[in-house]
């Protein structure tokens, strides 16, 4: 009775250790899994490839000046507000001197809004996050690329890029932005028509 004791004791102990070590396993897969998706996550766009299609062409543009935010919203001479033109996200800056500048309100490389950004006296907009300068004339890359805080630590996943700048107006009370008014309705055609090519149906056969 003992050994048989002592056999079904050393059985359990080594079942238990087996299932400790292959749970073990599964964890380590599970976050090496979750370490490669957050690495693709954060890959250059260079290294990330887009799926080739007849369907990426895009329709036709329309420069058109539209309403963007009322002059009486307009911020104090350095600093800069968030508006909507054409369905685009915009950055309306002004600078010391009390110049307007109109520009894409998500900073690269992670979209946080611009608008949230110093708007310094050389002519610049800084990124609030990873400190990032944007030329307010050009929307290019001024000095260093996410010089600071966590964009030390990611900036060097992304080649330095610019943001869009677009014409800017006031008419009567009105702070206008010169934008392709198509852009939006493009993107979102071009962006449904991606999905159903992905799926083999964007010229109508189904599978």
């Amino acid at each position: 009775k003992d050994s048989e004791l002592h056999f079904l004791i050393s059985h359990c102990i080594k079942s238990t250790i087996s299932e400790v070590f292959l749970s073990i396993d599964k964890m380590k897969l599970a976050v090496f899994a979750t370490l490669v998706a957050g690495t693709a996550a954060f890959a250059p766009a260079s290294q990330i490839k887009q799926r080739s299609t007849a369907l990426n062409a895009v329709g036709k543009q329309k420069l058109q000046y539209v309403p963007c935010i009322s002059t009486d919203d307009l911020p104090a001479p350095g600093s800069a507000t968030s508006g909507v033109a054409g369905g685009l996200a915009i950055c309306i800056a002004v600078d010391p001197a009390g110049k307007v500048y109109a520009l894409g309100d998500k900073c690269p490389p992670v979209n946080q809004p611009l608008s949230f950004g110093n708007v310094n006296d050389d002519g610049t907009i800084q990124d609030p996050v990873l400190g990032t300068k944007f030329s307010l004339k050009t929307g290019e890359v001024v000095g260093n690329w996410c010089p600071a805080g966590i964009g030390k630590l990611i900036g060097g996943l992304f080649d330095p890029v610019g943001v869009p700048v677009y014409p800017v107006k006031a008419k009567g009370k009105t702070v206008e932005v010169q934008v392709d008014v198509n852009y939006k309705a493009n993107f979102e055609a071009n962006y449904w028509s991606g999905l159903l090519d992905a799926q083999g149906k964007a010229n109508g056969k189904y599978y």
